[in-house]
């Protein structure tokens, strides 16, 4: 499992070939705390693991995972269930739903 930055989501999302980007937070949570492109898998699903290797086409393709914000867990405990499933290409996005809207905002004060 990597650590990733905002930055470096953004740059990804903005490839040729995007990540899957999966909110792990529970679905009551996903408005509040959605990233463009993402889905939402509760990781305290009884199926998550088999829920994300469906949505990314198998367990090789990248993955990035996140939650509300750096205090928040639920995607170091998903990171480390894909880990132990045998995803090979984990991401984590520690900074969650919050630091991405710090990314917006300090882009928007950039122009």
């Amino acid at each position: 499992m990597k650590t990733i930055s905002a930055h470096e989501l953004k740059d990804m999302l903005d490839s040729d070939h995007p990540p899957l980007v999966v909110n792990t937070l529970p679905s009551e949570s996903f408005t509040k705390t959605h990233i463009p492109r993402s889905i939402n898998i509760p990781q305290d699903d009884q199926d998550f693991v088999e829920r994300v290797a469906v949505a990314n086409g198998g367990r090789t393709q990248p993955v990035v995972v996140y939650c509300a914000n750096e205090h928040c867990d639920s995607s170091e405990k998903a990171a480390k269930k894909l880990a132990v499933a045998g995803f090979s290409d984990i991401y984590r996005f520690e900074a969650g739903a919050e630091g991405w809207k710090e990314v917006g905002r300090l882009e928007a004060a950039a122009v």
